[in-house]
């Protein structure tokens, strides 16, 4: 059973790195480099194989399987966000200095957004034990959908929220810095980054559909759930600089993608007949996307499209 003791002492964990995120090491707003979003993605990784260990100490192998399997199959699906971030800086133009500044508040936002999702996502399942099966399904479907996907699956100018942020605020003709507001003679007015921030916040929630069902089919536990979410999302802005020149390249990655969301769909599904133990759950995770991911570095395809796993 998760104590107050260790949702406050995680609560902090998560204040404390985030301020030093923000107010140490990105304090001035510039551009990432991949050798810089590399380290940052071994600390991120490492923290959260630290807080593994930490939950098998306090809540056994077990738990700390789950937590594992969980926070692997939520930064495997953020693949698919690296991909709409890129289209969406490249449809504002973003420079370069004021993307981790974008993405920070961006994940700050989404750690608040899941919690109310996954909270609700649970509660759901223990009154409407039915609803397994309609989760379950629901990811298989996905799973169809990120193999079948074709070029062109993201536009931003069809985000309601863009529209809405539009239609609220009168917006400035540039970025002013890494201000999402100004203040001028007019009154206040909104930049270009603000109409940024509200494209990939909806981007992530509509990402978060697929991701939050399918960390419920590894476990219930709103600790382990919540946090491997907030690990995963942690880490995405520094996976995201690391990667987004060469995520591309990764040509049979959606099919590792689609074949994991499809098993805990069945994992879902079979859970009240058959069961599937953590430690295999996490080792057919692994499988699935280390064969796609070697299969696209040493036999790529003669053509590789460059294109974004699902909507």
């Amino acid at each position: 059973m998760t104590t107050p003791i260790l949702w406050g002492a995680f609560a902090a964990l998560v204040l404390g790195l985030l301020a030093l995120d923000l107010g140490v090491f990105h304090r001035k707003s510039h551009e990432v480099k991949p050798k810089e979003a590399a380290v940052w993605v071994a600390i991120w990784v490492g923290l959260a194989l630290l807080f593994a260990v930490g939950v098998g100490i306090v809540r056994g192998r077990h738990v700390a399987l789950e937590f594992l399997t969980a926070y692997l199959i939520e930064e495997s699906l953020s693949v698919d966000n690296i991909f709409v971030f890129l289209v969406i800086f490249s449809y504002f133009k973003v420079p370069a200095a004021y993307q981790h500044t974008v993405l920070f508040w961006g994940i700050l936002s989404a750690i608040v957004m899941r919690g109310v999702m996954i909270l609700m996502g649970i509660a759901l399942l223990e009154f409407f034990h039915w609803l397994t099966y309609v989760f379950g399904g629901f990811l298989v479907l996905t799973a169809i959908k990120i193999v079948r996907a074709e070029e062109g699956g993201y536009d931003p100018e069809k985000n309601p929220i863009l529209k809405l942020a539009r239609k609220a605020f009168p917006i400035t003709e540039g970025y002013v810095g890494a201000a999402f507001f100004v203040r001028g003679a007019t009154g206040l007015r909104a930049t270009p980054l603000l109409l940024v921030l509200a494209t990939i916040e909806w981007a992530d929630l509509v990402f978060a559909v697929d991701s939050i069902p399918a960390v419920l089919a590894v476990t219930r536990d709103p600790f382990i759930v919540y946090t491997s979410n907030v690990f995963a999302i942690l880490g995405l802005r520094s996976i995201f600089f690391a990667l987004s020149g060469v995520v591309g390249r990764l040509a049979y990655l959606r099919f590792g993608l689609g074949a994991v969301l499809a098993f805990v769909g069945i994992k879902m599904v079979i859970a009240d007949f058959v069961h599937v133990s953590p430690l295999v759950s996490l080792a057919i995770v692994i499988g699935f996307l280390g064969v796609t991911v070697v299969l696209s570095v040493f036999a790529p395809p003669k053509e590789v499209v460059i294109a974004p796993p699902h909507e």
